[in-house]
């Protein structure tokens, strides 16, 4: 069997509709899953955004012009009165459970719910049209299946025994359609993987069905070497392996949600990125083994802050760092990037929320400074690979552009460079004229 993820883009209109619907028709076996309609999940965020500051009247003129959306949508998509009438009355149905939270007290399980609602809807929408092309299909909720824990990790097998029994309830069915990114949690409660946790649903399916290959359909042909939003000519990287497509996935290239590759990696079930408007394309190919090669590709993460600790001794106290790091710990932020001398430790952070927060625990320990507006540029591919002067390469290509902070050797694959955001652009393109001009 095989997964097939599609993106919102994907399904966005009628014709995007019919294109996926066109590109699963064979007899092979197969589960798709379906992400929210292109636009939808952050209307509903603005939706739970109102209702928490008890703004009614906003939300439901958002509730109001979603639903109008979604009926025109179904009446340009189906071509019979009994599909069409099935689609309104589930998208009816919908939108007045979003509409039963407006006059309830604001809670978390009622953001989660209305969340939902985004993939609920899409997944029906599709079913219903395969229906109406007599295309034999089955719908199957991933509320019934996909579950996180306590700790809000995936629960791997209760994913595996639930989907296993779901699945064994339609036997003869090749084709089976499922939502992304929703979920329950520990407590039954209706929940979600984040945002782009569809890529996610898609792996962590792939892995407990121990598939044949999951692919991520979306809008491009596959890995790029650098941004193309930036630069210039990139050109598909057409093999990775699995690290260095959750390296480059973390820090930056949006095709791909990092912590998606995980689950196929553990199984070595091969990840291919395709893309719905050029399906010909072969695309990239994740998998354990790629062919080895020094740089792969660039990838750029913006929205960075970086803070820097220095000790009020002359020299960094033992416990100092671990003292630091239990800051960042209690306040549940990951650390990006990372580096210390004698007196001082630097690090990069990308959630924000906490960072006022952080910054005054830190002042126990020493004098803090920070600085936003800051982007990550990472350089992946294999960098032990180094007789040819990989790294001068790097650096040779920045030497115009200010670096801030250069993290090498925490591994094989990667080096990170911070530079504030208003050098990202040139440090692309400089990086990508030194070291990918062979190959255009």
């Amino acid at each position: 069997m095989k997964i097939l993820k599609f993106g919102g883009t994907s399904v966005e209109n009628p014709a995007r509709i019919e294109k996926v619907a066109d590109l699963i028709q064979d007899d092979q076996p197969k589960m798709v899953v379906l992400s929210a309609i292109g636009g939808t999940t952050d209307k509903l965020e603005d939706i739970t955004h109102y209702l928490y500051n008890n703004n009614r009247d906003a939300a439901r003129e958002i509730t109001a012009g979603l639903e109008k959306k979604y009926r025109k949508l179904a009446e340009e998509l189906f071509r019979t009165d009994e599909g069409l009438h099935k689609a309104l009355g589930m998208i009816s149905s919908h939108f007045n459970h979003i509409r039963s939270f407006f006059n309830k007290s604001y809670s978390t399980l009622q953001q989660k719910s209305i969340l939902a609602q985004g993939e609920l809807v899409s997944s029906a929408l599709f079913q219903f049209f395969l229906e109406e092309r007599g295309v034999g299909s089955q719908l199957v909720s991933a509320l019934h299946f996909m579950r996180i824990d306590k700790n809000e990790e995936p629960d791997e097998l209760y994913i595996k025994e639930n989907l296993e029994r779901e699945l064994a309830g339609y036997p003869g069915t090749n084709l089976f359609i499922t939502q992304g990114y929703i979920c329950r949690n520990a407590f039954g409660e209706i929940d979600n993987l984040k945002r782009g946790g569809s890529d996610y649903t898609a792996s962590l399916i792939g892995s407990a069905l121990e598939a044949e290959e999951v692919q991520i359909w979306t809008d491009v042909d596959g890995f790029h070497n650098n941004d193309p939003r930036y630069v210039e000519n990139t050109s598909v990287i057409r093999h990775l392996s699995f690290d260095e497509a959750a390296e480059l996935a973390y820090f930056g290239a949006k095709i791909l949600h990092p912590a998606s590759v995980l689950p196929c990696k553990l199984k070595e079930i091969p990840v291919r990125l395709k893309n719905t408007f050029n399906p010909d394309d072969e695309g990239t190919l994740i998998t354990t083994t790629p062919p080895l090669q020094e740089i792969r590709a660039v990838a750029a993460k913006d929205n960075i802050a970086v803070i820097r600790i220095q000790s009020n001794r002359m020299l960094l106290a033992y416990g100092f760092i671990r003292k630091v790091f239990e800051v960042f710990e209690l306040y549940q932020t990951p650390v990006d990037v990372i580096t210390t001398s004698e007196v001082a430790v630097s690090v990069t952070i990308d959630r924000l929320e906490k960072t006022e927060s952080i910054l005054h625990d830190l002042k126990k320990y020493g004098t803090v400074e920070v600085e936003y507006n800051q982007s990550i540029i990472c350089v992946v591919g294999n960098l032990m690979a180094d007789e040819k002067g990989i790294i001068y390469k790097i650096f040779d290509a920045l030497h115009e552009v200010p670096v801030r902070m250069i993290s090498y050797g925490g591994n094989q694959y990667n080096v990170t460079i911070l530079v504030h955001s208003e050098n990202k652009t040139e440090a692309l393109n400089a990086l990508s004229r030194n070291l990918f001009s062979h190959e255009q």
